[in-house]
């Protein structure tokens, strides 16, 4: 009977929903771990389905798209929208479909436009793309255990499920899983669109998609999906707190038992010292030497002072409230004009906070670096061969640069919130045990004074650097843990939800 059932899990069908995905589309950790968890749940045996827009910026040639449906019609709204269907495999083990929709997704940029500014028609946008994935599900007769939807932009299809497709033959027996990668962003707009996402006014309410009289996509999809999860337990607390989870608290407390936290993974085939093709040595904690190579070419790169005694400090990410970067500037200002370090950043965002790190290098020669934009290499580089990375978030639902920091011994200097308290451990200055520098005021003085004493125990205390960082590198955040825990997660809604129905 185990066997039975054990063959049963392996040939689960499951069908994701995203708006991004790595190598594909990207603009934060969405695209990360659904680049990633798909492929990992297909080493367990599953047939994992993606679909995911075809956005302007996505080549057919470079990723070899071939077309899967030339038209298919959606209905929105009481109207047939049309759209092309191409697909293409990753790694020979999961397709991912792409929806080529030229009015919505013919454009550059995901969300906003080159000023930031969100697209007007993101409700609609998004509705479609959720609406068109199972559509395609249909038209392709592939009947799935699970669907999973990722964030606001797909959160729609629990609902969906629940109240167009729930006697369907194809998706009538599928139960729904929503991942909250950020609470903070809810899809929140305009009433008016409402009725082109095709749902029925009773389900604008407060306990759905009414959010002060505006739709929210997040909110709806919490009340209708049969399990939410989030990317960390530190962060599925947080957001349960009575003053967490930007007014979702209430409602994803009423899920019970069925919301709760599964950490992300790391996928060390991209991100690991000892098989990285994009850094110029590799290393390992038996073999060090590659990260002295690394921090060699780091300080070349950014035209820093070619000392291997002195500390490099790094950040990488978006420069937004979130991530902490105007607790960074001031601090990190600070701790050049007092400390013996050096310092580089990777990212871009606030025009403020871009003009204010492009202009380090030229106040620091020698001894701060820049690029403002994003340079995928370049981020592969700088996790080789800096000695400490700055993480100051004012929240962090799981984090990833963290993970990747550890497994190439660069030190992670954190403020504990979220994934990130999850996942670092604090330096103990009586042994020498730890992972990192940890931090709980969300105030540029503690992050100062937690450069600070990373510093100090750079120069007083390098015995304990050479022990944390060899303890970081052997830490282990591989998608085996979380892939299966998601695993379970499945057949605990397939189960729930076939016990319901009868």
């Amino acid at each position: 009977m185990a066997a039975k059932t054990k063959k049963s899990e392996k040939n689960r069908s499951i069908l994701m929903i995203s708006s991004e995905m790595v190598p594909f589309a990207k603009t934060g950790g969405l695209a990360d771990v659904v680049g990633s968890l798909p492929i990992e749940l297909a080493k367990l045996g599953m047939d994992v389905r993606v679909v995911i827009p075809r956005y302007y910026s996505i080549d057919p040639a470079k990723w070899d798209l071939s077309p899967t449906l030339s038209s298919m019609g959606v209905w929105m709204g009481g109207e047939l929208e049309w759209c092309s269907v191409y697909q293409t495999r990753i790694r020979d083990m999961v397709t991912v479909y792409f929806i080529e929709h030229h009015g919505f997704f013919g454009r550059d940029g995901l969300y906003h436009d080159a000023f930031m500014n969100d697209f007007l028609d993101n409700p609609r946008r998004f509705a479609f793309l959720t609406r068109a994935a199972l559509q395609l599900a249909i038209d392709l007769e592939f009947q799935p255990d699970v669907v999973h939807a990722h964030d606001w932009q797909t959160a729609l299809a629990p609902a969906y499920l629940k109240t167009w497709f729930g006697n369907h033959p194809i998706l009538g027996n599928a139960a729904s899983v929503l991942t909250i990668h950020n609470a903070a962003y809810q899809g929140v707009y305009p009433k008016h669109h409402f009725p082109y996402i095709g749902l029925d006014w009773k389900h604008f309410h407060a306990d759905a998609f009414e959010s002060y009289d505006y739709i929210n996509f997040l909110k709806g999809g919490i009340y209708f999906a049969d399990l939410v999860n989030t990317v960390s337990p530190g962060y599925a607390r947080e957001i349960t707190s009575p003053h967490g989870g930007f007014r979702l608290a209430p409602y994803l407390s009423n899920k019970g038992e069925n919301f709760f936290g599964i950490l992300n993974g790391v996928d060390y085939a991209d991100w690991s010292p000892e098989n990285d093709k994009m850094i110029p040595q590799s290393f390992s904690t038996s073999d060090p030497e590659g990260k002295r190579v690394c921090k060699r070419q780091l300080q070349k790169h950014f035209c820093l002072d070619e000392d291997p005694k002195i500390p490099i400090f790094a950040a990488i990410g978006r420069f937004v409230d979130q991530k902490g970067f105007n607790l960074l500037a001031p601090a990190i200002e600070r701790a050049l004009d007092t400390m013996l370090m050096q310092f580089v950043i990777l990212g871009s965002g606030d025009p403020g906070l871009q003009e204010f790190f492009g202009r380090l290098p030229g106040k620091y020669p020698g001894r701060a670096g820049s690029h403002i934009g994003y340079d995928i290499a370049l981020s592969h580089l700088i996790e080789a061969g800096a000695d400490f990375f700055l993480m100051p978030s004012l929240y962090e639902p799981c984090g990833l640069n963290q993970l990747y920091s550890l497994r190439y011994g660069t030190l992670p200097i954190v403020r504990a919130t979220g994934g990130l308290g999850d996942t670092v451990e604090n330096y103990a200055e009586a042994t020498g045990e730890g992972t990192g520098f940890t931090f709980n005021n969300a105030d540029a003085s503690a992050l100062y004074s937690t450069i600070g004493w990373a510093n100090s125990t750079w120069w007083d205390r390098p015995a304990h650097i050479k022990k944390m960082r060899e303890r970081a590198m052997r830490q282990d955040f591989s998608w085996d843990k979380s892939s299966a825990q998601y695993q379970e997660t499945y057949e605990k809604i397939i189960a729930a939800k076939r016990k319901r129905d009868g």
